[in-house]
């Protein structure tokens, strides 16, 4: 069963082969990286919010069934470490370009 969190990153497209440039970037028709990593992070609060639901349920007792509220809270965890690893990623690299010499 396919986590539905991961599924909002992968839908990122490869940029086109050519030179870099302005125009490179955010290609017609492709997903830009910001509206990719805003989607991730949209859907990261969504998937804490049913895991903080589902676990003030399991608490309480109005819970049936405690799976839910551990598969909530494992996808919530898991979509955080994700999204955490591509901000990562993303300031090593600008660091990276900033080091560079003109």
């Amino acid at each position: 069963m396919p986590i539905p969190a991961i599924g909002a990153v992968s839908a990122v497209s490869p940029l086109p082969a050519g030179p870099a440039g302005p125009s490179a970037v955010g290609g017609a028709g492709g997903t830009s990286f910001s509206d990719a990593l805003t989607g991730a992070v949209d859907n990261l609060q969504q998937l804490q919010g049913t895991s903080d639901k589902l676990a003030i349920q399991a608490v309480t007792g109005n819970l049936d069934d405690i799976h839910q509220a551990t598969l909530a809270s494992t996808r919530a965890q898991v979509t955080l470490e994700l999204v955490a690893g591509v901000r990562n990623k993303a300031v090593d690299a600008f660091n990276e370009i900033m080091r560079m010499q003109a």
